[in-house]
């Protein structure tokens, strides 16, 4: 099965590489987008194969604390390290590769907030097509709530791209929000699609033909900001049902190793956005890390307040800054 579903995903890949993208194209596209995004889930949900599909031993980790945290990289970039210097939990480092084979967990108390860190094996390209144990990996990544692709800070757009379509590839959105696309399947009634509040980019045709690889001929498709087709898939995979589809996780690009350069090179590589430099083997800037952490995850701290007694400075009620809305049963 494992087998096959790589093949077919290759002869999609290329088609759509042959071709052009216009209008005229954009239903065969769409079409194409949707069979590649169901295989992607199929591979990543079967049990079979190299690598794997789901968790797997050494990777059913039970998620601990307020939040989980996630390092990503390639072999050898220092995530275990990282790990040791932030939680104190050892986590096997040398100066060869794959080290780590199995998922090591961390806590991180930080600001009144205990967040858990894991350290997962080394991810190379093809990860997503099962080399490795990348497809172990990738299913253990889209759990977190902050993903840190740890970077090597001689070579950081290289391993960048790679892991970001490693990443991509098994349905894991970095640093974007859901798209503002309302999609409603009803009973009957055919395809309603509106898209007056965009530029007319994705076509009745585009939709329908992505609808019909899910076998959905009767849906309101409503377009409220300029999207693209693998947008609109997007939205369908996530409401084929629970656990499936995909995930929007925030992401802090850590660029390691920075004693290794000079000032000047820091200065040009920290203009990076959404980045962190820091040293884990010399503790350099892991307090800075740690502020990034903290405010990528949107954490916010509450004091509560007993009728009739003084504030509780000392040990407060840390949410996500999405739940905080509930702060009312605390203060109560």
């Amino acid at each position: 099965m494992s087998a096959q579903t790589l093949l077919k995903i290759k002869e999609i890949e290329e088609e759509m590489a042959r071709t052009q993208k216009n209008k005229a194209t954009s239903g065969h596209l769409g079409l194409l987008k949707a069979k590649l995004a169901k295989l992607r889930r199929e591979l990543l949900e079967d049990p079979a194969g190299s690598g794997g599909g789901g968790k797997g031993e050494g990777f059913d980790v039970r998620s601990t604390g307020i939040a989980r945290v996630g390092l990503v990289g390639f072999p050898s970039v220092g995530k275990s390290t990282l790990l040791t210097k932030l939680t104190g939990t050892f986590s096997e480092a040398a100066s060869y590769e794959f080290t780590t084979l199995t998922c090591v967990p961390g806590v991180i108390r930080y600001m009144g907030a205990k967040i858990q860190l894991l350290d997962l094996p080394g991810i190379i390209e093809g990860a997503k097509d099962g080399k490795g144990r990348g497809r172990q990996v990738i299913a253990t990544a889209r759990t977190c709530s902050l993903i840190l692709i740890v970077l090597d800070v001689m070579k950081p757009m290289t391993h960048k791209a790679v892991i970001e379509k490693e990443l991509e590839g098994f349905g894991i959105r970095l640093n974007k929000k859901p798209p503002n696309i309302v999609f409603r399947k009803k009973e009957k009634g055919g395809i309603n699609f509106n898209n007056s509040g965009t530029s007319g980019a994705i076509t009745i045709d585009a939709v329908k033909s992505i609808l019909n690889e899910y076998k959905i001929h009767n849906a309101d498709v409503y377009l409220k900001e300029e999207v693209t087709t693998d947008d609109l898939v997007d939205v369908v995979e996530c409401s084929e049902g629970k656990g499936r589809g995909v995930v929007y996780i925030p992401v802090l690009y850590v660029l390691n190793k920075i004693d290794q350069i000079t000032r000047e090179e820091l200065e040009l590589v920290d203009k990076m956005e959404n980045c962190c430099p820091i040293c884990a083997q010399k503790e350099w800037n892991l307090d800075g890390l740690l502020e990034r952490i903290w405010a990528k995850l949107e954490l916010k701290r509450i004091y509560t307040k007993p009728k009739g007694m003084m504030p509780d400075f000392e040990e407060p009620v840390v949410l996500p800054a999405n739940k905080v809305r509930t702060r009312k049963k605390y203060t109560s």
